[in-house]
């Protein structure tokens, strides 16, 4: 099977991160963190500041790493590399995303997340209940 490496961005703000919902292709229509492929040569967090550059028309700070999900979808599996980030110039717009949503703690369960991006809700609701 092939492995797919992406990263994902979930970026903060205070108490709340920010989960967009896929407008394209086989999964359009879940949420999940923003991000994209790391293309080859390219660092995690080049790759993620460039994806959300492209997605979204903002520039973020790469923090702390969070976690790597490794996920089976029927076709392919995905192996992606978590960061928390924040916004340091721009606010986002949506370029590939049909809407965006800033969730708090008690709001991460009122989203459809993807398969691989549901696995770490439980993480980033404890981070984010421990820091508010």
């Amino acid at each position: 099977m092939k492995t797919v490496n992406v990263v994902a961005a979930v970026i903060r703000d205070g108490d709340r991160v920010f989960a967009t919902e896929r407008g394209y292709g086989p999964m359009k229509d879940g949420w999940e963190f923003p991000g994209g492929k790391v293309e080859p040569g390219e660092t995690p967090e080049a790759a993620l500041k460039r994806e959300i550059e492209e997605e979204l028309a903002t520039e973020i700070e790469v923090g702390d790493y969070l976690t790597t999900i490794e996920h089976d979808y029927p076709d392919f599996h995905l192996s992606m590399r978590c960061y928390w980030c924040r916004i340091i110039a721009g606010a986002p717009v949506l370029k590939e995303h049909e809407a965006a949503r800033w969730l708090s703690a008690g709001e991460l369960d009122s989203v459809a997340w993807l398969p691989a991006d549901i696995t770490i809700i439980d993480l980033i609701r404890d981070e984010l209940t421990v820091q508010s």
